[in-house]
């Protein structure tokens, strides 16, 4: 397998000659709009008709992902091969969805058996728990499920509960209501637990190395609350973790479940991390409709065609925008409120995946890397910040996605339309007002254009489209790791800050750090 710098690449040489190739978009038509679009799992499409790429540009890409070798390093990490090199670790995550490379052996386990195994054992303690059969210390059944956890422990499951609390509670597949604790800040974990009957509530303490500082901190409030109300913690508490952390096979949870070193906590959703509290509130069946989608998306990202590979196709133009184009971020902008808290998970995925300057083997890169990522969702963002998308100095491309019935298909009708077609009649207006602009003497009131955008949309979204949409982005995320040579699975980057936040807890009695700025920041602070 070569792996080299994107700058390195004779494709790279060509795409800059080709930069200033961009489409015309006063040819954004019907006809374009009808030929650019790629089939998605789980019932959606990925649309790029208003993207600034022609097809001299699209040829060029399709050979960069050639020269790179995309599809065969996907390949090679489907296999088994240590694809996390600041770690020595392999990057397992699409096989808690499914064989699609061989069998991955690691220290004489079979390691899709032992997914397979864990996401039965969390699947029957769900169906225990909604049916009753396990209840909490005063023999009350469960009714609320709480997750405490942070970073990828948090974001994809809270992203993901909230996709799907319409649509299962529509269905009658909701059981258990579910909230979430990430931050170490107190007032978090106390608003939580203010509203609930601890009688009846089950929390999923998640951690995979078991040494969390956030998520001890929130389970030793959560375990003083229980107590206060005169139940046993060890009744209420299930925990995520390694194998070989200090919270495995513990005699004070109810139970545990496990997941290994070679599923990246952003990646982890599809593991335990995501399928037990999912499991709990609507089912372990709807969880599995949700592996099922991304399985799938993941099987559609092998095409080595880009015209057939939207993750593929979409990495690619991500590329040719922050490379070649110039443009330093990215806004994700789902018209859907189920996808509210979407936009929050893919800025930890990408931005943790590929904010990076050196290459997987260390060496510093010389081109630009991954984007900033940001939004929210239609029509709210309108209200915000889509000021300066449209008339501010920088170009931002922006990723839409839309569906064209509602969750709960529970609507009114207003000045002859219903909500839901004027959600879809706003993303539809927004996608050509960004891409054509409009002219106006008064240059107030001109807007400039050229601003590129994409749209996945469907039908519905429910479980499967979701779990089309979350492999969508996860293999996007990989595929430009390969493209620009970096190591997509680590994140050194949060590390500097919690060596030094245990530096400042560890002078706060002892008189220092010996840092000076430290020690004054910290004395702002009231340390």
């Amino acid at each position: 397998m070569n792996y080299t710098n994107l700058d390195k690449t004779e494709s790279y040489k060509k795409i800059l000659s080709l930069k200033e190739k961009k489409i015309v978009y006063d040819s954004l038509d019907a006809a374009r709009v009808r030929s650019c679009s790629v089939p998605m799992a789980g019932g959606l499409s990925y649309n790029w008709a208003a993207k600034a790429a022609n097809s001299e540009v699209i040829a060029a890409l399709a050979a960069l992902a050639g020269e790179q070798e995309l599809v065969d390093k996907y390949k090679a990490l489907l296999n088994g091969e240590t694809m996390n090199t600041g770690e020595g670790r392999k990057v397992l995550h699409h096989l808690l969805r499914g064989q699609l490379g061989k069998a991955v052996v690691h220290n004489g386990r079979d390691l899709g058996e032992f997914y397979r195994a864990e996401l039965g054992r969390f699947s029957a303690f769900a169906e225990n728990v909604r049916s009753g059969k396990i209840a909490g210390a005063s023999g009350k059944a469960f009714k609320h499920v709480v997750q405490i956890g942070i970073g990828g422990s948090d974001l994809g499951p809270r992203a993901l509960y909230l996709a799907l609390d319409n649509w299962a509670a529509a269905r009658k597949k909701k059981k258990l209501d579910a909230a979430f604790i990430s931050n170490v800040d107190p007032d978090d974990a106390s608003a939580v637990t203010a509203g609930l009957n601890m009688e009846e509530t089950v929390f999923v303490l998640v951690s995979k190395s078991g040494t969390t500082q956030e998520t001890l901190a929130n389970e030793l409030f959560v375990k003083g609350k229980l107590k206060k109300a005169g139940l046993d913690p060890g009744r209420h508490i299930v925990a995520v973790t390694s194998e070989t952390s200090p919270l495995a096979h513990n005699p004070a949870y109810l139970d545990s479940f496990y997941i290994d070193d070679f599923i990246g906590g952003r990646y982890s959703s599809s593991s335990a991390v995501g399928g037990v509290i999912l499991s709990l509130a609507f089912g372990p069946e709807t969880f599995k409709e949700f592996l099922s989608g991304a399985h799938e998306a993941d099987k559609l990202a092998l095409e080595t065609d880009i015209a057939k590979n939207a993750a593929l196709l979409d990495a690619l133009l991500g590329v040719w925008e922050r490379n070649f184009l110039g443009y330093p971020a990215t806004a994700v902008l789902p018209y859907s409120q189920a996808l509210s808290r979407f936009p929050a998970h893919l800025q930890q995925l990408d931005m943790e995946s590929n904010g990076k300057q050196v290459n997987r083997n260390g060496e510093p890169v010389a081109y630009a890397t991954g984007p900033v990522v940001f939004g929210e969702p239609g029509t709210n963002g309108q209200h915000s910040f889509y000021q300066l998308l449209h008339q501010g100095t920088d170009i931002v491309p922006l990723q839409f996605a839309g569906f064209t019935e509602s969750q709960r298909n529970d609507d009114v009708e207003v000045e002859g339309s219903v909500s839901q077609t004027k959600l879809n009649a706003n993303l539809a207006a927004q996608i050509v007002a960004f891409a054509k602009g409009k002219d106006d003497p008064n240059r107030n009131k001109y807007f400039p254009g050229g601003r590129p955008s994409s749209l996945i949309h469907g039908k519905q979204l429910g479980p499967a489209a979701l779990g089309s949409l979350l492999a969508h982005f996860e293999n996007k995320v990989m595929f430009q790791g390969f493209v620009w040579n970096l190591n997509s699975f680590d994140q050194e980057g949060v590390q500097l800050g919690k060596i030094l936040t245990k530096k400042v807890l560890s002078g706060v009695s002892g008189g220092g750090t010996g840092d000076s700025a430290l020690d004054e920041y910290g004395k702002l602070l009231g340390l």
